[in-house]
């Protein structure tokens, strides 16, 4: 190869010969076998938003990998569990899952705290506790048990209230109300009398046109439109329960650990960004899709709940979080942790975005 530079003008010849030697100084790829992982989603075949999540986070890794990091995406018309994924996972019969945290409580009550919390941080202060304030450590904290790792999968933003059939004037209106709501919203409203449930992606509207449910949360504008919920339920409650609800990335233990520690950090970074770009595409959706909704359908009432209502629910709040800290050291530890990051990083939103839509609320 040196032989050869000897031919070369002088200027090329130093280039290739830099080049040579750059080649040569480099340190070898770890291997060119390609890794093959399968991952199973929570949500329905072509499902916007949250399938384009995991179907970006897979092109990026494939891409950044050179092909050598392949996913394969089962939606839940082909698995049939969308609420088993985690068991899917930990068992190995899938080596990821995309998927949302507090679907699990009834596995781990500490899974419930990495999705959203009622009254708690917005999506970029929640981004800043999993990356800067000990969020994502605690979250692996709670998954190592389970021989699984969890990484941020994607966030809505601040999701709406949801849709009612009939108005809420009085906490007496939430008496045996039948509410699709997961996670610890559920846990609060059973506490006000209501009855909550868990009811997969396929069979929401079906519930509420059947009489099944008299309401449901499901996420915003976003992806509410598609789903149909406004034809029925005409009252839509501005959101309380869910300020930064984030999807998750599932991955199996021993799937991860063989990977070599490049497809671990390029997965790790793919994952990462197509998080953040779910963030902007539910932002943009929403606008989009609430403009819409405003001109198409304007019999939509957009409510906020009473606020001895809300009072209610914060008391709840309240009382169920004190409950869960006494009773589990895990979670006095996260609860602990959210409420000193929330406190230290709202000052400065309410310094910074809450005075700045205040100051322009008259345009």
């Amino acid at each position: 190869m040196f032989s050869a530079l000897k031919k070369l003008p002088f200027g090329k010849k130093a280039l290739a010969a830099a080049t040579c030697l750059s080649i040569l100084a480099a340190p070898a790829m770890a291997d060119d076998k390609v890794y093959r992982l399968k991952m199973a989603e929570g949500w329905p075949t072509n499902f916007p938003i949250f399938g384009d999540s995991p179907r970006n986070m897979a092109k990026m890794a494939e891409e950044m990998s050179g092909g050598r990091l392949k996913i394969t995406i089962d939606s839940a018309n082909k698995h049939k569990a969308p609420l088993a994924i985690f068991d899917m996972v930990k068992g190995g019969q899938y080596d990821m899952g995309h998927t949302a945290s507090y679907y699990w409580k009834g596995k781990d009550p500490n899974t419930l705290f990495f999705t959203t919390m009622p009254f708690g941080m917005t999506a970029p202060e929640q981004y800043a506790w999993f990356y800067h304030g000990g969020g994502m450590e605690l979250m692996q904290k709670v998954y190592k048990r389970h021989r699984m790792l969890s990484f941020p999968g994607g966030n809505t933003g601040i999701q709406m209230g949801g849709w009612f059939r009939k108005e809420i004037n009085s906490l007496e209106d939430l008496q045996g109300l039948k509410m699709r709501i997961p996670g610890f919203a559920g846990e609060i409203l059973a506490e006000l009398g209501a009855k909550p449930t868990n009811i997969a992606t396929g069979e929401l509207y079906t519930s509420l046109e059947r009489n099944t449910i008299d309401a449901l949360e499901w996420v915003g504008p976003s992806l509410d439109l598609r789903m149909g919920f406004h034809k029925i339920a005409p009252y839509y409650y501005t959101g309380w329960h869910e300020p930064a609800t984030e999807l998750q990335f599932l991955i199996n233990e021993r799937s991860w650990k063989k990977l070599p520690k490049d497809l671990q950090e390029i997965l790790r970074v793919a994952m990462r960004t197509a998080s953040y770009d779910m963030y902007t595409q539910s932002t943009h959706a929403s606008g989009e899709n609430w403009a819409t909704m405003k001109q198409e359908y304007p019999n939509i009432q957009v409510k906020r709940f009473p606020d001895e209502v809300i009072e209610a629910m914060r008391a709840a709040n309240t009382k169920l979080l004190k409950e869960k800290a006494e009773a589990n050291p895990m979670a006095k530890e996260i609860i602990e942790s959210q409420a000193k990051y929330l406190k230290q990083v709202r000052a400065w939103t309410n310094i910074a975005d809450k005075q700045y839509l205040d100051s322009i609320a008259g345009e």
